[in-house]
């Protein structure tokens, strides 16, 4: 890694406020999709960790779904709306208990946001989102951000939570977005097909050619986002300058090693192009494309 890249990876450690998103497949077995326990009390530690090192940090975590299908003993992903919803419904309260016993073993109070396309339609409901954000974390809360599955339809969903966390990143005025997932990064090939795939430490450009490159399949049975969804995710970040990276969630002390300027996974670099003052009407534009 030459000079320049390595200064970029050693400014993460000055990021003051953070999104981080788990996906459904970082939370749950393999080979089974039930909630994987261990994986969860590593990252709410971590979490944690940041937290009484003076961080602000906001969950976007995926899961419910997965958790319904454990609790309703359903084998295979629902293949219907009302099936996900159902699934989401029983799910959500599940995964959301969980976090807060775990986070109160901490000292620390976790918070419940669940959002649609309706929490931008309108100005009015922008700013009530906004507003809480910023009272949640004012108090000291972690809010656990998901979409709100079990009312969502097509009209109204954000379809997977890397665009969530995107969003969120942008409402909130975050530094940093950091997206776990099952691989170690962007890879120049599906590295799941392709052995001699190469991990791309750093993207400050080119991003055409990196949406171009990135899969839109998933590996796994849980999750609903690929590698493109990742991408996608940088291209409505970094425009308003502010750094994604892509990293494995196996271990979530990665996001520690992250947080000292180590090189984990992939770091799309922010360059503020946008011009647009309106965050709102700006990821208005960007759902809608």
């Amino acid at each position: 890694m030459n000079e320049i890249n390595k200064k970029y990876w050693e400014k993460i450690k000055d990021k003051q406020k953070i999104v981080i998103k788990v996906g459904s497949s970082t939370l749950t077995h393999k080979n089974t999709g039930n909630l994987n326990y261990s994986k969860l009390e590593k990252l709410v530690r971590t979490i944690s960790d940041l937290k009484n090192n003076g961080k602000d940090v906001i969950l976007v975590s995926s899961g419910a779904v997965a958790v319904g299908r454990e609790t309703l003993k359903i084998g295979k992903r629902p293949k219907t709306m009302s099936e996900k919803q159902a699934c989401a419904a029983i799910g959500q309260g599940k995964l959301i208990m969980n976090y807060y016993k775990l986070f109160a073993e901490y000292d620390l109070t976790a918070s419940q946001v669940l959002m649609t396309k309706y929490s931008l339609d309108k100005e009015k409901s922008y700013k009530n989102l906004k507003n809480t954000f910023e009272e949640l974390l004012k108090y000291g809360s972690i809010p656990i951000v998901n979409e709100n599955d079990a009312i969502a339809t097509d009209e109204i969903e954000f379809g997977e939570n890397d665009k969530l966390s995107a969003i969120v990143t942008a409402i909130t005025k975050s530094d940093l977005l950091i997206l776990l997932t099952d691989t170690d990064g962007l890879y120049t090939d599906d590295p799941f097909q392709n052995k001699d795939a190469k991990l791309i430490d750093i993207v400050t450009e080119k991003r055409n050619e990196i949406c171009k490159m990135a899969k839109t399949s998933s590996d796994s049975d849980v999750g609903t986002g690929g590698m493109y969804t990742k991408v996608l995710a940088s291209n409505i970040v970094n425009p308003l300058g502010i750094d994604m990276i892509i990293c494995n969630g196996k271990e979530p002390n990665t996001i520690n090693k992250i947080m000292k300027g180590e090189k984990r996974g992939t770091l799309f670099v922010g360059k503020k192009e946008n011009k647009e003052e309106n965050i709102r009407k700006y990821l208005l534009s960007k759902i809608n494309n």
